[in-house]
């Protein structure tokens, strides 16, 4: 949840043309990462958790690919840069986590 408050602040100074672009994709894709996540939790297997869980990082993928492209295009400062792809990090080391647990468990069920 800390990435996408982050991700509202930072895109908040973003120039007003990207609002339907790149401001939008990104807090897209930053809210997707906890929703995806809070919906897996709530299925009735591992499996279908695990399924919510990569698409939870294929949000956060697509997330830190948007945030190089704002930071070329500018649209960043080098700190908030810095800071979101941090983040952006330790989310993915996380998700990795729960991930690499959950398919222990999967494959233990089979």
């Amino acid at each position: 949840m800390d990435l996408v408050f982050a991700i509202y602040r930072c895109t908040g100074s973003f120039p007003k043309q990207e609002v339907y672009g790149l401001t939008s994709q990104m807090r897209r894709a930053a809210v997707s990462i906890p929703s995806n996540i809070a919906e897996g939790k709530g299925r009735h297997s591992r499996k279908e958790l695990l399924q919510f869980l990569f698409r939870a990082r294929g949000s956060l993928l697509e997330l830190r690919t948007q945030l190089t492209i704002a930071r070329e295009l500018r649209f960043l400062t080098t700190v908030n840069e810095e800071m979101l792809t941090a983040v952006a990090c330790e989310v993915g080391r996380l998700l990795n986590g729960l991930i690499n647990h959950f398919e222990s468990a999967v494959s233990v069920e089979r």
